[in-house]
């Protein structure tokens, strides 16, 4: 019966070793997303850099745009062949 006892507890210490690595893992990253929140959100204090991130999102939509125009016309190809 103590050896039961010893091996649940040496099993309870080994699972709660392991869950505290998880746990500071979790920890850091959060730091780390928390950070990078407030460094994008200051960064978007500066005119020119808020101008750039702009631009850049009107430029991912514009190239999605043009290739979901592309497929269009290529489906459009492909009908007329077709018929």
């Amino acid at each position: 019966m103590g050896e039961f006892f010893k091996k649940a507890f040496k099993d309870m210490k080994e699972s709660a070793k392991a869950q505290h690595e998880v746990d500071k893992a979790n920890l850091n990253a959060v730091k780390a997303e928390s950070k990078a929140q407030w460094e994008e959100a200051k960064a978007m204090g500066n005119p020119e850099t808020h101008k750039k991130m702009m631009q850049k999102e009107r430029d991912a939509q514009i190239a999605q745009a043009n290739a979901r125009q592309e497929d269009a016309l290529e489906r459009i190809r492909a009908a007329k062949e077709n018929e």
